[in-house]
């Protein structure tokens, strides 16, 4: 899973620190909507065709936890799993975020929102098509693991409907950072 030293035993959810509670774009100074300076963003389907550019989101976002390119290219390609790619009208690729689904269980394994996509409500936006994702493939609850650290993160997930249920102590290393666990049961999702 996402560059922790466990070897990949669970899942890690490292999200973007600056996602925030879905909102309309502010005007920008000059008066004009936030629409009209810029397209809206996309989502589609992420395909190992999309390696080279997750890739350089994922090593700038997460420095020394980033997952190798390998293991990004083999989460991209792998069975039960759904990733999905945020990207602006000319495609360039902003964001992603991925849920491994098996059974009625599923798992974010990772979301990631480059700088300039952050503070919109991406975040929130990709979170909420990876649960719908999960809710077609037939999952009735999601876990996810969240760094202690990052208080934005964890209020998103909580306004959700996520509920933290246990700590994995100094799982985001090399830092040594606590997880929180999280669970969803679906028929509780806000």
């Amino acid at each position: 899973m996402n560059g922790d030293a466990s070897g990949g035993e669970a899942s890690e959810l490292r999200d973007d620190p600056s996602a925030t509670a879905s909102r309309p774009l502010p005007p920008d100074p000059a008066g004009r909507a936030a629409s009209e300076a810029s397209p809206p963003l996309a989502l589609r389907p992420a395909t190992e065709a999309d390696l080279d550019a997750i890739w350089a989101i994922e090593s700038s976002v997460f420095g020394a936890e980033a997952w190798s390119r390998d293991m990004m290219r083999e989460e991209l390609t792998a069975d039960h799993r759904c990733y999905l790619a945020l990207t602006d009208a000319e495609g360039v690729i902003l964001g992603y975020g991925g849920l491994l689904a098996v059974g009625e269980e599923g798992d974010i394994q990772t979301i990631a929102l480059a700088p300039g996509a952050r503070g919109a409500g991406q975040g929130r936006r990709l979170m909420n098509a990876l649960l719908d994702a999960g809710g077609e493939r037939g999952v009735r609850e999601v876990f996810l693991e969240v760094r202690a650290d990052n208080p934005v993160a964890r209020s998103l997930y909580a306004s959700l409907g996520f509920e933290e249920i246990g700590v994995r102590p100094r799982y985001y290393q090399p830092e040594g950072v606590d997880a929180i666990v999280n669970k969803l049961q679906m028929e509780n999702r806000r």
